[in-house]
């Protein structure tokens, strides 16, 4: 099975895989950066106490041969009141 390498970037930079992950399809790669998406935005949320600043955060998927997929989420909270 290959080996998929899935990198975070952030305001604070990049971290890379340095492990990977062995998956078959690109549907598993996808669901994959999904959820690594959704995690980094649930410990954003935890670490500033509810009150996340502006964000992107991206998940740039490798193999062997280079990228493969990049999954990005952008999000802001703005109090109107």
């Amino acid at each position: 099975m290959p080996l998929y390498f899935f990198d975070l970037l952030s305001a604070e930079g990049l971290a890379p895989d340095e492990e990977g992950t062995e998956l078959s399809s690109l549907d598993e790669i996808q669901n994959e950066a999904a959820y690594a998406l959704a995690d980094m935005l649930r410990d954003e949320v935890r670490a500033t106490n509810g009150n996340p600043r502006a964000r992107d955060l991206m998940i740039v998927v490798r193999d062997k041969n280079g990228p493969v997929l990049e999954a990005k989420y952008s999000f802001q909270i703005a109090r109107v009141q």
